[in-house]
């Protein structure tokens, strides 16, 4: 039995509920390393924290270039899905 099947069975039987747009492959993948980074992450507010906080220049240029990446993985992925889909040529003569 392939490790796929088994992961969409394990899915299947889960009791809990999980995220119905993830896709199989994130289980098995690592996200790439500049898609978070944790030393970066100063989202944890603590008691004392009553102001809100304020983005920098630098993490609106991350969020920026991270919606460049986004755009462009999207619109590969629509090329395959595309391509997937195409209406089969048609055959000559007919």
């Amino acid at each position: 039995m392939q490790v796929r099947q088994v992961a969409e069975r394990l899915v299947r039987q889960a009791d809990y509920n999980i995220n119905t747009r993830m896709i199989l492959n994130e289980i098995y993948e690592k996200s790439p390393a500049a898609y978070q980074d944790l030393s970066q992450d100063n989202s944890q507010l603590k008691l004392g924290d009553m102001r809100k906080t304020r983005l920098t220049l630098r993490q609106l240029n991350k969020l920026r270039q991270m919606q460049d990446v986004r755009g462009y993985e999207y619109k590969e992925k629509l090329k395959l899905v595309r391509q997937q889909y195409a209406p089969p040529p048609v055959a000559p003569g007919l």
